[in-house]
């Protein structure tokens, strides 16, 4: 029986998997090409060995941008069944990625059952998962309990986990001694943290790190390495903390790739606009060039209730500046666990993010359908446009909600539609507005 490589194993021998070879395909790049590059780690295919319905998707250098749809169930809200509408809605709109972050009780039922239906990604964060799983109190788990979790979940078929490596005791220092606004406001960062302080001990992330990796290598399931010490407000972003982490990060990614394992780094959080690109920058500098998978950046504070648009708005720059992955925002965001309309929203406002980013960035055949919009209201034909559109139901309803008189305008500018005057004139026809015609 042939021997099992991971994708970036396989990569380095020389070897093109049945994976690179899909990816390529949708990515408009030659399969040897796409070795190269996962090879280097600049490029990831999450893609574990038991996730057997699985569309594989690539992650960086060269690759269409990705969105990824967070779900799962909490302790005021755990109703699986809605879960599971919210993960075909993810399906519908064509989110590369899902991870599950239940975090109260047994969890791994729901799983198994994302997993055996998801042609997406599907990510967790073991953390998060500990205390339902382990029945423990925080302070009671053992690191060994810990990497117990990641070995689970490996098992089950996620292709890739948020393992918070990077908040040991150096980082910490960092955000100590210099304090912040917000603190740490990331859900797997604070439980570390306060395992770390009450304990005494190192994070057992960073401490029994390449005993992660092992796991992590049997399965062939990429690290996302977490970003702790991400900025919860816009005052925090780049300061000591994070860029004290971003700094470990950089050195994990490299232990990660000698072990063979494929990597993705995460990133802010909440950051002004004018900071993004340089962020971009600074984080593939320091992390070797490995795909960044960002959460928004929020580009400001004031907005709940709108934060898809305020994540979106960051999320276009930083894909344009070179981020990889995008993890959509709700409208929920900071306020609840997100409705099935909240999913959608999101959904709907990463992927306009993650498109104009790579129009922006000249991605091959990026604007095919942007153009095919461009010919459809040149003629007016709406059924055709509503066809090319993203989400054509609503761009339906909007247009029928109040029906033109004339079908070939619509009912904000009627016979005045800028389209149908210029079409006309040069078809040679009269222009008249105040005759019935």
């Amino acid at each position: 029986m042939k021997k099992y490589y991971t994708q970036m194993e396989a990569a380095k021998m020389g070897i093109i998997t049945p994976e690179m070879e899909i990816v390529a395909q949708k990515e408009y790049i030659t399969p040897e090409e796409l070795r190269e590059l996962v090879a280097k780690g600049e490029v990831c295919i999450p893609c574990n060995v038991n996730h057997k319905s699985i569309s594989p998707e690539g992650i960086g250098t060269k690759m269409r941008t990705k969105i990824n749809v967070n779900l799962g169930i909490s302790g005021d809200a755990k109703d699986y069944e809605i879960e599971m509408q919210k993960v075909d809605m993810a399906h519908k709109f064509g989110a590369e990625a899902i991870m599950d972050l239940s975090n109260y009780g047994k969890t791994n039922t729901f799983r198994r059952q994302l997993i055996e239906k998801s042609p997406a990604m599907i990510g967790t964060v073991p953390m998060y998962d500990a205390i339902g799983y382990l029945e423990k109190d925080l302070l009671e788990i053992s690191a060994e309990d810990f990497l117990k979790v990641v070995k689970a979940h490996a098992e089950e078929g996620v292709d890739f986990m948020t393992i918070h490596a990077g908040i040991n005791r150096r980082a910490v220092e960092a955000f100590m001694r210099e304090g912040r606004k917000m603190n740490i406001v990331s859900r797997g960062g604070s439980l570390l943290f306060a395992w770390m302080m009450m304990t005494g001990n190192e994070n057992p992330f960073f401490e029994h790190y390449d005993e992660v990796l092992d796991i992590l290598h049997e399965y062939d399931v990429t690290i996302s390495l977490g970003d702790a010490l991400r900025p919860g407000c816009i005052d925090d972003s780049t300061d000591a903390g994070q860029i004290s982490e971003l700094i470990e990060l950089g050195n994990l990614t490299l232990r990660a790739w000698e072990k063979n394992v494929q990597v993705m780094v995460e990133g802010p959080g909440h950051m002004a606009m004018n900071e993004i690109a340089a962020n971009m920058k600074l984080q593939k500098r320091l992390c070797h060039n490995a795909p960044f998978y960002v959460l928004g950046p929020i580009v400001t504070d004031i907005f709940p209730g709108y934060d898809h648009i305020t994540s979106a708005i960051g999320g276009a720059i930083a894909a344009s500046s070179g981020a990889d992955f995008l993890c959509y925002v709700t409208p929920a965001e900071h306020l609840r666990l997100p409705d099935i309309n909240d999913v959608k929203d999101g959904i709907i406002a990463s992927k306009i993010a993650a498109h104009a980013a790579d129009i922006a960035n000249g991605y091959p055949h990026a604007r095919d359908r942007d153009n095919e919009m461009a010919a459809a209201r040149h003629v007016v034909d709406w059924d055709e446009m509503f066809r090319i559109a993203v989400d054509g139901e609503k761009a339906r309803e909007y247009f029928e909600s109040t029906p033109p008189a004339d079908r070939h305008t619509c009912s904000m500018c009627g016979k005045m539609c800028a389209v149908r005057t210029t079409n006309m004139i040069l078809a040679g026809e009269k222009v008249e507005f105040c005759t019935e015609k």
